[in-house]
């Protein structure tokens, strides 16, 4: 993925282990890329639709309640 986020599957697979609760459940490399590809989106449109959100008001800096503005809408596009 070009710019923005970039996460490493290896953090993405342990971030995701630690909410299974059987020690035993690996992840195929096909469904880590997929998770990790997904989670790259998600931020990087996070990030976007934030900016955009500040930029309405003239804002140079973008404080949590834009993000938190943004936050419903997104998840249910996700």
């Amino acid at each position: 993925m070009s710019g923005g986020t970039n996460f490493k599957e290896k953090t993405v697979q342990n971030i995701l282990l630690q909410f299974f609760k059987d020690e035993k459940i690996k992840i195929n490399a096909e469904a880590l890329s997929l998770m990790t590809e997904l989670l790259n989106i998600f931020v990087s449109e996070a990030v976007l639709r934030t900016i955009k959100e500040a930029k309405k008001d003239h804002q140079d800096q973008i404080p949590i309640d834009y993000f938190e503005k943004i936050l419903p809408q997104l998840l249910l596009d996700f």
